[in-house]
């Protein structure tokens, strides 16, 4: 008979009775393999955002120039300056103009044309992407179209006149708040489709159900709209709005293409972008002051985001 060493280890088990190690891996591992990955993203956003921004703040209090140079620390004089500075009010002014016929335009607008195409019916998709169309187009061409056709002697003024509605020319790209308003056109026109978009995408998320519900009630059209569409849809609204509240008060190509770079006559059609990139562009630009007029344009960004935010607060109440 064959005694057998119960001591000795069996095929494959461990040795020496000793437990089998963790191979996986480590602690250290498992908490540096997530930043490695981000790490790409966040020096990007280290270099091309986080630090301007900072620099900006730093340069606001100083006397910097294109040229580097002789940097002095001036405190708050540059922002003492924004306040004696018409040119600055006159900016605001246009901006906050811009922002204000603006919002309740892309708004509502791109609501009524959501509510149109997201019917399934044949051919819609070729009004869904007319609608799109000009988001995808270059702003710089789109601005240079709409110069064309507003000026002296464009589209717009020669039609007019040969239907006998004006006597003359009317001065699209020299008065000041026809500047401000072919702007606003020439934004609303481009942002349909985007904005569209967006509603559609929340349109989607709206039961049938409550529209029946409603209808059996007795709700008609107009009715469902304001009791069932427009609640469904408050979110996206509220996003809609602040979005355009931001791009509207950031407003620089349409003017800038439209006027030539002068703003007007006088510069009067300037916006506050225009501003800051008038008075920190070229080998003497004053690049102190144009970080105190960014910094002023950032807080006044924020009051219309607060706005919103609150009203929202008070609506979910």
């Amino acid at each position: 008979m064959t005694v057998t060493d119960v001591s000795a280890p069996a095929a494959g088990g461990p040795v020496s009775g000793r437990p089998r190690r963790d191979t996986g891996p480590t602690r250290t591992t498992r908490r540096i393999t997530p930043w490695l990955f981000l790490a790409p993203a966040l020096g990007w956003l280290m270099v091309f955002s986080i630090w301007p921004s900072l620099n900006t703040v730093r340069m606001a209090f100083t006397n910097a120039k294109p040229l580097g140079g002789t940097e002095k620390y001036v405190g708050f004089e540059n922002f003492a300056l924004i306040l004696r500075d018409d040119q600055v009010v006159n900016a605001l002014v246009n901006s906050v103009v811009f922002m204000l016929v603006c919002l309740p335009l892309l708004t509502v607008l791109p609501l009524l044309i959501a509510l149109l195409v997201e019917k399934k019916i044949p051919g819609i998709t070729f009004f869904r992407t007319a609608f799109y169309t000009p988001v995808i187009a270059s702003a710089v061409v789109v601005a240079l179209i709409w110069t064309f056709m507003l000026d002296d002697r464009g589209l717009v003024n020669g039609l007019a006149q040969e239907l006998s509605i004006i006597q003359g020319p009317l001065p699209f790209l020299t008065d000041r708040w026809l500047i401000v308003l072919s702007a606003v056109s020439l934004t609303v026109w481009k942002g349909l489709g985007y904005y569209m978009i967006i509603y559609l995408a929340a349109l989607g998320n709206v039961g049938k159900d409550l529209h029946e519900a409603a209808a059996m009630d007795g709700a008609g059209a107009v009715r469902r709209f304001f009791a069932v569409t427009l609640p469904a849809v408050r979110g996206a609204m509220l996003l809609i709005a602040v979005l355009v509240c931001v791009a509207a008060l950031r407003v620089f190509s349409e003017v800038f293409i439209m006027t030539g770079g002068t703003g007007g006559a006088g510069g009067e059609a300037m916006t506050l972008v225009m501003l800051i990139q008038q008075y920190s562009r070229g080998f003497t630009g004053d690049l102190g002051y144009a970080s105190a007029l960014s910094i002023l344009m950032f807080f006044i960004t924020l009051v219309p985001l607060l706005l919103l935010g609150k009203l929202n607060g008070k609506g979910s109440a």
